[in-house]
């Protein structure tokens, strides 16, 4: 017998919906895009914050904690934390979680979710509705067509023949991640789909997948494998190696923000080498304009940050591994989302980027990836930004005019000497101080 917790709305727009989950999960309810739940962003919801409460789930058990939001969380009627006005939501104040029990109540902005826990069987767990929301997403549905449609032989489709979704991983601007299990021998992966916003053409259809087929390249055990791929009636899709650590984001979340010191480390020096692999392996030859031909080599990920770290278990050992290879930036690039070129989000995230990146984001190089990455362990170690990001100021200018603020006035427990080598690597005016990954470890090595 298994265990489900349902959370029913009971109040507002959006009354009797119900999210179920029957897994392990941390999660954040908020607005914001990678939230699950993912309430409406608009005016009647404007009381709730992006990021505003963290649910923590391992049925029959299940706690809430709020994540520093302006309004505050409620269980039963009696708030559980709320920060004050003109306070940073991404401050150190750590709330504590509230277990939750069957028939509590738990408030945000104007919505109460009701806890339910039930006792079901494994029949009664239907594989392509775990842990997806009340709201089936039109990648869910198209995917579900597709995979029905694979079961006829269609070669187009042979890259997803034979296998089962079994719940929702997460969701962004151009589609969604699922864990999969294919059918004959139970293995799981990760199944990712992205659906064009506007009808493409060939051209950028190919820029798309060229990438595709230079990220299949990338065989290295710190870097996501992608297995296979393939597209279908304007939906593309890939199969990837399946990390069932989740990210280091989540990872952070669950441990109230930032990580200790040890733990920190061990990521970012796998991270490193998987870095200083993909900045030098060698790509297929590239055939330009002119007729001529250029040998490729080295792929640059411009968007490093602790969301496209990823954990997995090998032999009862946590592996990190980076993901995300550039493929949503590429989708981007090449215009099959709709977006301009100039959408700010194509250049990768400005929390994680030196100046050099917003200044000359097509021909940067990879230690644009270094810097990420110190500022990553800066995050992990922090739980902040190597920057401040003020409410209402453009992202990019920040990342463009601000200067890093040095780690120890975040976290005076680092070592100064480890600092250092942090504060170094964020340096990123007139230069970037480690131009090579394994420059970057082999400095953090040697204080330690």
């Amino acid at each position: 017998m298994l265990s489900q917790i349902i959370l029913t709305i009971t109040s507002g727009k959006l009354a009797d919906q119900k999210f179920i989950f029957n897994e392990i999960i941390t999660t954040i309810i908020g607005r914001a895009d990678d939230c699950q739940p993912k309430l409406p962003n608009d005016e009647a919801h404007s009381t709730i914050s992006r990021y505003h409460c963290v649910l923590d789930i391992n049925p029959p058990n299940i706690r809430v904690r709020d994540y520093g939001s302006l309004m505050g969380t409620y269980v039963n009627g009696t708030s559980i934390g709320q920060r004050k006005e003109g306070q940073n939501p991404n401050s150190e104040q750590d709330y504590p979680f509230c277990d939750l029990k069957e028939g509590d109540e738990f408030c945000i902005g104007n919505i109460v979710f009701r806890v339910s826990i039930e006792i079901v069987s494994d029949a009664e767990i239907q594989p392509e509705k775990i842990a997806i929301s009340a709201i089936e997403s039109d990648t869910f549905e198209i995917l579900k067509r597709l995979l029905q449609q694979a079961k006829t032989g269609e070669p187009n489709l042979s890259a997803i023949q034979g296998y089962r979704i079994l719940k929702e991983l997460g969701k962004g601007g151009f589609g969604a991640v699922y864990l999969a299990c294919y059918n004959d021998t139970e293995e799981e992966i990760a199944l990712k789909v992205m659906l064009p916003q506007r009808a493409a053409d060939r051209r950028a259809s190919n820029l798309f997948l060229r990438e595709i087929e230079n990220t299949k390249l990338l065989q290295h055990p710190n870097l996501v494998k992608l297995r296979d791929s393939g597209e279908f009636d304007g939906t593309f899709f890939f199969t990837l190696d399946y990390c069932n650590g989740g990210s280091i984001a989540q990872l952070m979340r669950q441990q109230s923000g930032r990580l200790p010191l040890d733990t920190a480390l061990e990521i970012i020096f796998q991270t490193l080498d998987g870095l200083e692999y993909a900045h030098n392996i060698e790509l297929p030859p590239v055939n330009l304009p002119d007729g001529t031909v250029k040998q490729a080599r080295g792929l640059v990920h411009r968007d490093l940050k602790p969301s496209n770290i990823f954990l997995t278990t090998v032999g009862g050992k946590a592996i990190a591994k980076v993901g995300d290879y550039g493929l949503a930036k590429a989708f981007d690039l090449a215009g099959l989302s709709g977006h301009t070129p100039d959408n700010s989000n194509a250049w990768g995230t400005p929390h994680f980027m030196p100046r050099q990146q917003v200044l000359d984001f097509k021909y940067v190089k990879p230690d644009v990836d270094v810097w990420a990455a110190a500022a990553c362990l800066y995050n992990m170690l922090t739980g902040l930004y190597p920057r401040n990001f003020p409410k209402g100021q453009d992202a990019l200018a920040v990342a463009l005019n601000t200067q890093p603020i040095p780690i120890r006035q975040r976290n005076t427990l680092i070592p100064k000497s480890l600092a250092e080598v942090i504060d170094l690597a964020l340096i990123d005016k007139p230069s970037l101080c480690f131009k090579t990954a394994a420059e970057l470890k082999q400095a953090l090595q040697r204080v330690l």
